[in-house]
């Protein structure tokens, strides 16, 4: 007797090798997706344009960062103390406008590079609703807590969608073709919106993403994040103590059953012995006793070379190399 529905995901596609580089775009929960990546030493991109949400935003994050149009300082506005754009995430907004340019700037630089290099991009939609600001009829990333009455607020069309997302699929094969996408829709739940117009979001999202993907199916697929969450872990033992985020436990589960799908076998002991290592170097020894101490990281030091040597591209990773270097 079954007392749950497991959600099933297909067949291993093998799409996901761990020395590939990764760009995750979207919503939080390619936050959450991307730290257990680069906890596993993946070479990752997260958000290089800081946590977008709608389809329309992150349609026209990519287009940026494929043509790597820089941010102009008539596009910046002051609010809150701080110098922000609407393309961009408030964490990316800082009190010296210079400094904001030449930030966000070199953000959109490593994301171009990043997007040219990477064998795989995931993208996580999280809700169909859009905010326009009315001066100009953009839609904007991010509000930055502008006065609600400067934007118009309204849940897009599957069709428009559907479309943003179908552009933007041929934009990125045509300036990467060698890239494979996989699309998601968020976990969380945008409750603020009241759950009936979320469900409705989530569902729009869903079908755009199937109209969309379905013109493209040599290299685009769908991870069923959402359905894992809402149907597979069905309880809110599941959540956060927000009751709407996934718990630790609840990413880790979705994490491995991404892994299962796409990742190949090679990679998948690679990455289990990675996520032990990582855990390790998080460690930091309890004991004052500095003979004790140096063991340990002496210890480390050896785990690590021995894992770069077994795995060569993992050589100019950041956070082993600067474990290296430190020892030396």
């Amino acid at each position: 007797m079954e007392f749950r529905t497991t959600v099933k995901t297909g067949e291993n596609r093998s799409w996901l090798h761990h020395s590939d580089h990764v760009v995750l775009m979207g919503s939080c929960f390619s936050d959450n997706i991307g730290a257990k990546m680069r906890g596993a030493f993946f070479n990752a991109t997260v958000n290089p344009m800081g946590t977008l949400y709608n389809p329309m935003s992150i349609a026209q994050g990519i287009n940026r960062l494929i043509a790597g149009e820089p941010v102009a300082g008539q596009t910046l506005f002051m609010q809150g103390g701080v110098w922000n754009s609407y393309d961009f995430h408030s964490r990316h907004s800082m009190p010296d406008k210079q400094a904001t340019i030449d930030h966000m700037n070199d953000c959109i630089r490593r994301g171009h590079e990043a997007l040219r290099d990477a064998q795989l991009l995931t993208i996580t939609l999280g809700t169909a609703i859009i905010y326009r600001l009315r001066a100009t009829g953009e839609v904007v990333a991010n509000c930055h807590k502008v006065p609600q009455h400067e934007f118009e607020r309204k849940m897009a069309t599957v069709g428009e969608m559907s479309r943003e997302l179908d552009t933007m699929i041929t934009r990125l094969h045509e300036f990467n073709p060698g890239l494979r996408i996989i699309f998601t829709v968020s976990p969380i739940r945008h409750v603020a919106d009241g759950l009936d117009t979320n469900s409705l979001s989530k569902a729009s999202l869903r079908v755009a993403i199937h109209e969309a993907i379905t013109r493209h199916a040599e290299y685009c697929d769908y991870f069923p994040a959402y359905e894992i969450m809402l149907d597979d872990l069905r309880d809110y033992r599941f959540y956060s103590s927000d009751m709407v985020h996934p718990s630790d436990v609840a990413v880790e589960y979705i994490w491995q059953a991404f892994q299962a799908t796409y990742l190949d076998d090679h990679s998948a002991l690679a990455v289990a012995r990675c996520e032990r290592i990582h855990k390790r170097l998080q460690h930091r020894p309890m004991s004052t006793n500095r003979e004790t101490v140096d063991r340990f990281n002496a210890d480390t030091a050896s785990v690590v070379r021995n894992l770069i040597k077994e795995y060569p591209y993992l050589n100019n990773h950041p956070e082993l190399k600067h474990f290296i270097d430190a020892q030396n």
